[in-house]
């Protein structure tokens, strides 16, 4: 069902920071900021040659984000997204097995344009999952 590792995201305390260091400290290529207000953060990606890095940085104390730091000031990695031929199909394949579709269970448009999910990390070896439609 999962295909290529999409990315690996990172939350953290600040955004800028955090983009200076990939860019300045590792030599990265960074996208610019891009606000995503139906998911409560801002992120940059991280271009790498197989995969992406996305840094996080919660957008208000609502954010889902904001409570992940809270936790752990220093930030984190807090999900890794895989792609998905079908997300409708794959989240419905998923529930059969006793999976828990985060949320209203609906896809919502992510940070590529596409359709995501996420998976309950408590179903997942503690890793929360995201998938992303390809």
């Amino acid at each position: 069902m999962i295909g290529r590792l999409n990315h690996v995201a990172i939350a953290v305390p600040d955004l800028d920071a955090a983009t200076a260091q990939y860019r300045d400290a590792l030599g990265a290529s960074v996208s610019e900021p891009l606000p995503q207000p139906d998911h409560g953060v801002t992120v940059v990606f991280v271009d790498l040659a197989n995969t992406r890095v996305e840094l996080l940085e919660p957008r208000g104390e609502e954010s889902p984000i904001a409570g992940f730091l809270q936790k752990n000031p220093n930030g984190g990695i807090h999900h890794v997204c895989y792609e998905v031929a079908d997300i409708r199909a794959a989240a419905d394949q998923l529930r059969e097995q006793g999976a828990r579709v985060l949320g209203d269970g609906e896809p919502k448009t992510g940070a590529h344009g596409k359709p995501v999910l996420f998976l309950h990390p408590k179903d997942f070896q503690g890793t929360l999952i995201e998938l992303e439609e390809a």
